[in-house]
């Protein structure tokens, strides 16, 4: 609806992962370079954290897209709470091979020999596990176990580790000391800057043709970053509404005004599906938007004052 509004060739804000819109921030920037390190090294773990909607995904997926496809072989995974064997036939079957029925011996068998094959046809490859946080210590040796199988004393699997920031604190417990012996680089994504906020709207924006219209303030880009902490999902979320509003309101400025009102919409949208949120009271500043949903030190501030008033 606001793309053909604002003669824009597609949305900008799309909240799945896209590495076409990867836009190089400071942060991202880093954990490119740390990745593209160890993809030179062909070696070990490496680790990328951030928080829910940081950017992890959509940087492997930006790198991946840059490289030989021809010396290359890359699987991905989203790991839940498997267990050991159960990582291992999700591993098998991310590479093509057969894993229902299978016992664990002769998975490791098949993972070993496709791998051994690729590394003679010249092929390095990577298995991308996504969620790693969610992944018990003994999933997480299994593919410390991978990491084993070498051709000419190098590995001939290479792994990233994505995830949230308790991923760090589960890598230094004294029980994954071996694992932690593999990681060769590590680097965790922090939010946005204000001005790579703005920047990053920008970028997105012209991805699809925009020539100003809508226009966003000065104002406006420091308010949806103040809403969002920067983080690139939240500025997704907050961004393809107010692009929303705007072709139903026909406004053409996206003003300071207009992102109060948009992200104060959201809030109480997000407070009606589990139980009674508080609207902020006038004039507040709406800083505790969360489109991940869950409530702020400052909603559970609000629900005890409502609580004590009704006492």
């Amino acid at each position: 609806m606001y793309a053909s509004h604002y003669n824009l060739r597609g949305r900008p804000f799309q909240l799945s992962p896209d590495h076409r819109f990867y836009y190089p921030s400071r942060g991202h920037k880093k954990a490119m370079a740390y990745l593209t390190y160890g993809m030179n090294e062909r070696d070990g773990f490496i680790v990328i954290t951030g928080h829910v909607g940081a950017g992890k995904t959509t940087i492997v997926g930006q790198l991946l897209s840059q490289i030989d496809q021809s010396k290359f072989v890359s699987a991905n995974i989203v790991t839940t709470q498997l267990g050991s064997d159960d990582t291992l036939r999700m591993v098998a079957r991310a590479f093509g091979l057969p894993a229902e029925s299978r016992d664990k011996a002769s998975i490791l068998k098949d993972i070993e020999g496709f791998l051994a094959a690729r590394r003679g046809e010249g092929k390095h490859v990577v298995l991308v596990i996504d969620e790693v946080q969610n992944m018990p210590l003994e999933a997480i040796e299994e593919l410390r176990m991978l990491s084993n199988f070498q051709m000419d004393n190098r590995p001939l699997v290479q792994c990233f580790l994505l995830g949230q920031p308790e991923f760090r604190e589960k890598l230094a417990r004294p029980e994954m000391e071996q694992i932690r012996q593999r990681v060769i680089a590590t680097c965790h994504l922090e939010p946005l800057a204000a001005d790579e906020t703005k920047g990053y709207i920008e970028h997105r924006m012209k991805l699809v043709g925009w020539e100003g219209d809508p226009e966003f303030t000065d104002e406006a880009f420091d308010r949806i970053h103040r809403v969002t902490n920067g983080v690139p999902r939240r500025i997704n979320s907050l961004c393809g509404r107010l692009l929303l509003y705007g072709s139903l309101e026909n406004t053409h400025v996206i003003d300071d005004a207009v992102v109060q009102d948009v992200a104060r919409e959201i809030s109480e949208e997000a407070g009606t599906g589990s139980g009674y949120r508080p609207a902020p009271a006038p004039g507040a500043l709406i800083e505790d938007f969360d489109p991940d949903g869950g409530e702020s030190l400052a909603d559970l501030d609000r629900r005890v004052a409502v609580l004590r008033g009704a006492g």
